[in-house]
């Protein structure tokens, strides 16, 4: 828990770029009988009988010292689709960046072998280099500021029915472009100094204490 509270203490250093990293799943159900005709002064509404299509991984990325994001969402998550995502933000979002500062959560492929087994060895090393890896701790995903930026999408684009996997790509992908206009960078304001006093029952105690 301190060492993501200790990344999350350090200035904005551009060419350290701190990035949060989560994602989740959403469930893809169409409406056989369309969009309900809305009544006089009512938003629109769904008919309430619907057919499962399956679902999809959200994979999304926040930069919260500047408010930059950005998301791919496919069929399934694993160590393939977290490889390519690393492959992107290095390379087309932050290419100037020596270090990217990674704050994630401990699931099985969010970890360098995810590149070695995505790519040749030499491609893999070389991401692994750029990577500053730090973890939440387990029941810790409250410490992800990727959790916040999700929780927005869901509220501005997800809590609604999506039919099916190229709708959600293609307005998720919309919602990123509309706030990465926005720029709505996060202030952290939990330090390791209040996790010691708030939060005590999770550290180990010491010989003595009792």
């Amino acid at each position: 828990m301190e060492d993501v509270l200790e990344v999350y203490a350090r200035p904005y250093d551009p060419e350290y770029s701190q990035i949060c990293l989560d994602e989740k799943r959403k469930e893809l159900r169409d409406t056989p009988q369309g969009q309900l005709p809305p009544a006089p002064n009512q938003l629109r509404r769904e008919d309430y009988e619907y057919t499962r299509q399956g679902s999809a991984s959200i994979l999304l990325w926040n930069e919260p010292l500047t408010g930059r994001c950005g998301l791919r969402v496919e069929g399934t998550a694993d160590s393939l689709t977290f490889a390519n995502l690393i492959q992107e933000i290095v390379d087309l979002h932050y290419p100037q960046a020596r270090k990217i500062v990674l704050v994630t959560d401990n699931a099985s492929y969010h970890s360098p072998a995810a590149l070695y087994k995505a790519f040749a060895p030499e491609e893999a090393f070389r991401l692994v280099q750029k990577i500053e890896w730090h973890y939440t701790p387990a029941h810790g995903s409250w410490l992800n500021m990727a959790e916040i930026e999700l929780s927005v999408l869901e509220r501005q684009c997800l809590s609604r029915r999506i039919p099916d996997l190229a709708t959600l790509q293609a307005e998720t992908q919309a919602w990123a472009q509309r706030r990465n206009q926005q720029r709505v960078v996060i202030q952290w304001r939990f330090t390791a100094a209040d996790a010691r006093i708030k939060l005590a029952h999770l550290y180990p105690r010491r010989s003595g204490d009792d």
